[in-house]
């Protein structure tokens, strides 16, 4: 990076009060969404063994579908936020609807897929036969509320990029509330079961969907944007996309090689990288909430052309980050006695797991680095380095965790894979932001 004046004090807490009032109601967001599959396993787990297990075979193919999309997010957070620093919000909205009709458009293409190819889908996951019908049922009904789910990601981009994640918040909070009431409603109440928890998901979806149109298509008639469907804009929106879509398919590789390595480990080994997977992911909420403030805050600085505000946002967010690394490392060694006999009694599986634990909560101000500058880039519309990076990692960390099986170190040596892995991210986010190439200013990205 080019030098630049060292920031006052007046500047970091200016950075600091953006941050909070962007990361805190992200945070709560991004919380909120894992909380409607818990809600689906708690209340269809009682209707019996088979059932539970078809929605978690259904519900890992639906998330999988949905997940890998989440670029509608990203890319529209940049896109969006970069035109409200330049002061053009009527552009800004346009913008964001173009992400949205992107996002109906790639709904219906993914649903019809997944309407004709869930048996296969299922089969293919290895579901048992008494599971199988089931998890078919939850997925064909479910797979009707993709496209509200992708709205929902596209909308929750625009709003971001308008400096807005308390709308999300709220949105998300709403929709987990009813999400839940209408499981009980119609699995219980209607005697639906399994069916009765997909139907209640996808309709909780879909009024969260509305909500953000409501609101999207209000902001539109305020500032006299246009709502019509734009071939360019939508073109853009999926060039944007696109490198992203490959870095999103590059980490989900990573942790399937990580899954099925563990898997090769034995059962203990695979049920305590299991507890340590989820802990992991939980962890990342946290980090990922100061990554979406970065999207936001860089995006609208360098819109605006302030390339040296975003230097120093960014400066201030990689603090952040190592601050909220060290702080949920020491919290993840200090509650280790509280939370892992909530998750298992087997003496082998703590034994196994509390190693591996110490490597995740070690890794954590690491992660920290890596989740902001992964965000700082993405606001930047740095998509295509983003993608290349990140099958470089993958293609380093590959080999590495295939190998723990032959050279011994079980779980542990896994997860320092692991940490090898965020180490190599975050030195190729490092030498990006430090070269100064992302600093694109401008309205839209050249």
């Amino acid at each position: 990076m080019t030098q630049t004046p060292a920031p006052t004090r007046q500047d970091a807490r200016r950075h600091d009060r953006e941050i909070v009032a962007l990361a805190v109601p992200a945070f709560g967001a991004l919380v909120a969404e894992p909380l409607f599959l818990m809600a689906d396993s708690a209340i269809v787990g009682h209707l019996g063994t088979a059932q539970l297990a078809g929605l978690g075979i259904a519900a890992a193919l639906l998330t999988t579908a949905v997940g890998v999309f989440v670029f509608l997010a990203y890319a529209t957070t940049a896109a969006v936020s970069r035109r409200v620093g330049a002061g053009d919000l009527p552009a800004a909205i346009r913008q964001g609807m173009d992400g949205i009709w992107l996002a109906l458009m790639l709904g219906a293409v993914v649903t019809a897929a997944v309407l004709a190819t869930a048996p296969l889908l299922v089969d293919v996951s290895g579901a048992s036969t008494t599971a199988a019908p089931h998890a078919i049922t939850y997925l064909r009904v479910s797979a009707l509320g993709i496209p509200a789910m992708l709205v929902v990601l596209a909308a929750t981009g625009v709003l971001r990029g308008l400096q807005d994640t308390r709308t999300p918040l709220y949105v998300a909070v709403g929709g987990f509330a009813a999400n839940a009431a209408l499981n009980v409603t119609l699995v219980y109440g209607a005697g639906l079961g399994v069916a009765g928890s997909a139907w209640g998901t996808v309709l909780a979806q879909c009024a969260m969907a509305a909500v953000y149109l409501a609101v999207v298509v209000r902001a539109a008639r305020r500032h006299d944007a246009s709502l019509r469907p734009d071939a360019t804009g939508i073109r853009a929106c999926a060039q944007a996309g696109a490198p992203l879509l490959v870095r999103t398919l590059a980490l989900r590789a990573v942790l399937l090689i990580a899954t099925s390595v563990a898997a090769r480990l034995g059962d203990t080994d695979i049920a305590a990288h299991q507890i340590v997977l989820s802990l992991w992911n939980l962890l990342a909420f946290a980090l990922d909430a100061i990554a979406i403030a970065g999207q936001a805050i860089i995006g609208r600085y360098l819109g605006a052309g302030d390339a040296a505000g975003a230097r120093a946002a960014c400066r201030r967010m990689v603090q952040w980050g190592i601050a909220s690394g060290v702080v949920l490392g020491v919290l993840v060694v200090a509650a280790r006695p509280l939370f892992i006999p909530l998750f298992t009694s087997d003496p082998a599986v703590r034994d196994t797991l509390l190693p591996a634990l110490l490597v995740v909560a070690l890794s954590q101000p690491v992660g920290g680095v890596v989740f902001v500058l992964d965000g700082v880039l993405m606001g930047a519309g740095d998509g295509t380095y983003l993608a290349w990076a990140t099958l470089l990692v993958l293609a380093v960390f590959a080999p590495v965790a295939l190998l723990v099986p032959g050279l011994g170190g079980g779980l542990t040596a896994l997860w320092w894979a692991m940490t090898l892995m965020l180490t190599v991210r975050m030195v190729t986010l490092w030498l990006r932001t430090r070269s100064g190439r992302w600093l694109v200013t401008g309205a839209v990205r050249g």
